[in-house]
């Protein structure tokens, strides 16, 4: 697997499309706080995102993405000066027998799609430390192609209740984000971690490298070699990028990878031997540095 997709089958991410959600008039809604990451598409009109920290609010227009990854409380709204009723008891009051929401009257009309992803709590840092709360991906990006043909099937499946609803909305939520993540990488506004390391050219091969065979005992020079670089000017780039040297991302990984099969409750000199570790006293050691304590104990705290 590439890196990006290593991630997400680890993570194992489970995808929910809700209805769509249309709007009339002035209007204005607030979120509370949520786990993992939420999604919305803009289906047609425009309308205001904003959180409640003081940072200015974001203008969503039709064809629009966006992930909010952080958790924090939230707003959506026509005006951001409106006093925002509550979103979720919204929701529950105004979905109609077709699926969709509708809310308010007369004048403009929005009209909008979202879900949420839910991710493994043991591994979401690996992913959700690596984003920003924001991604904006608007319509007119250079990068979007895919996400508008994305929201024309966002449409169709959003419009009324279909049969195989369920398995056809969690593939679409699914090709959402990972074409949203893509939009990200391709732009210049990804921050640093492994995720935004993936778009430069050497230092996305190398984490391909690692991925693709992470019980390999690698070295620092063998990685810079297949990238076509000094070994000086490797370690510094990976570590800039990725925030860490390359042998404590393979380690990091490892242990996540090792983590992931102690909880489905594989035997301890199995793990370590998948992962890389010739002892596994060595991978004990590993383990508790980096999560805290024994594999032994992890994985009956995790039963």
């Amino acid at each position: 697997m590439d890196p990006l997709s290593d991630i997400f089958h680890l993570l194992k991410v489970e995808s929910m499309l809700s209805a769509r959600f249309e709007a009339h008039g002035a209007w204005s809604l607030r979120f509370s706080a949520y786990q993992h990451i939420k999604f919305g598409g803009v289906l047609a009109g425009a309308f205001w995102l904003w959180f409640e920290d003081g940072v200015p609010p974001i203008r969503l227009r039709q064809g629009d993405f966006y992930l909010l990854t952080q958790g924090q409380a939230y707003c959506t709204g026509s005006d951001p000066s409106l006093a925002p009723a509550d979103g979720r008891e919204v929701l529950a009051a105004n979905r109609g027998a077709d699926g969709v929401v509708r809310y308010g009257q007369g004048g403009e009309r929005i009209s909008a799609a979202g879900g949420r992803f839910v991710l493994d709590a043991s591994a979401s840092a690996l992913l959700l430390k690596s984003l920003p709360p924001l991604i904006h991906i608007p319509a007119a990006s250079e990068s979007a192609p895919a996400l508008r043909a994305t929201l024309e099937l966002l449409r169709l499946e959003t419009e009324t209740l279909r049969p195989g609803a369920s398995l056809a909305a969690a593939s679409l939520a699914n090709m959402v984000l990972v074409q949203v993540l893509r939009a990200y990488l391709a732009s210049s506004a990804h921050t640093p971690g492994w995720l935004g390391a993936l778009a430069d050219l050497k230092i996305g091969k190398a984490l391909g490298l690692m991925h693709a065979n992470a019980a390999r005992h690698w070295k620092v020079d063998e990685l810079a070699a297949a990238v076509a670089m000094s070994r000086t000017m490797f370690s510094q780039r990976f570590r800039s990028l990725v925030g860490m040297t390359p042998i404590d991302y393979l380690t990091h990984w490892r242990i996540a990878k090792a983590s992931a099969a102690l909880r489905a409750g594989e035997s301890i000199a199995s793990v370590a031997e998948s992962v890389g570790y010739g002892s596994e006293a060595a991978f004990h050691s590993a383990f508790k540095r980096i999560v805290g304590q024994s594999p032994g104990r992890y994985r009956r705290s995790q039963a």
